[in-house]
């Protein structure tokens, strides 16, 4: 008896844990064009980088800006998509786009001034990044960023290139 609840406990347990999913949320980029988060996803010809980050946020700048040395190198290999959600609210906002055209990031940069999309992905700080493989699951996510950090997003890369 004692062992047949315990099983059935582990069942329950493990069946309500199931991978995050990106969310469907419409947000603006930069040109003013609605982006759904969702069809983004879907769209893309391999994984997508979710990196939610901000203009006051020194390490996602830094993080964001190693990763545009290596995004064309990672593209190529692994067909990565990535896409930097600046969580800058309405005030701060205008000085998304003229930081972005003063670093030259190769990458699409979407607006959550809200952070309607943030909250759906659970972030609660930044610099936080999110791996999403063809299905939209998250498959691999860091918080906060070091120097070196780009070399286990890397690893994590070939790992969904390679399945």
């Amino acid at each position: 008896m004692m062992i047949r609840n315990l099983t059935l406990l582990l069942a329950l347990c493990c069946a309500s844990v199931q991978a995050q999913e990106v969310p469907s949320i419409e947000l603006k980029d930069l040109g003013d064009l609605t982006v759904d988060t969702r069809a983004l996803v879907e769209a893309a010809e391999g994984p997508v980088l979710f990196c939610f980050w901000a203009t006051w946020c020194s390490p996602c700048k830094r993080e964001l800006n190693n990763y545009a040395d290596l995004y064309p190198d990672w593209q190529d290999e692994t067909g990565v998509e990535i896409v930097a959600v600046s969580i800058d609210d309405p005030r701060s906002m205008m000085r998304v786009k003229p930081y972005v055209n003063s670093v030259g990031w190769d990458y699409k940069v979407l607006l959550d001034p809200n952070k309607a999309f943030a909250r759906a992905m659970q972030v609660n700080n930044v610099p936080h990044t999110f791996l999403v493989n063809a299905e939209g699951q998250v498959v691999w996510q860091h918080n906060n960023y070091a120097d070196g950090d780009e070399e286990e997003l890397y690893e994590e890369l070939l790992k969904l290139a390679e399945e």
